[in-house]
């Protein structure tokens, strides 16, 4: 479940980052990048559904929340994907 909430993460930084980006080319490698994102998400999502009932997966999703919410109040404040 670590890896679902990393994914869709890594998917909003990434459209974050294609927004923002004033570069075409740039901006075309975000907009594929959070596609892939995207993708990692929706697959992992279907692996925690496929074995675990969906309660048990919102409540991991839950605790993971509030221990990434404090990692990043600790980390630098650029945009960053993965790490």
């Amino acid at each position: 479940m670590t890896l679902t909430h990393s994914e869709r993460k890594a998917a909003g930084v990434a459209l974050n980052l294609m927004f923002r980006c004033s570069e075409p080319e740039l901006a075309k490698f975000y907009h594929g990048l959070m596609a892939s994102e995207a993708r990692h998400y929706g697959i992992y999502w279907v692996l925690a559904a496929t074995y675990f009932d969906r309660e048990i997966v919102m409540q991991r999703l839950d605790e993971l929340v509030i221990v990434e919410s404090e990692l990043l109040a600790t980390l630098h404040s650029e945009p960053r994907i993965h790490s």
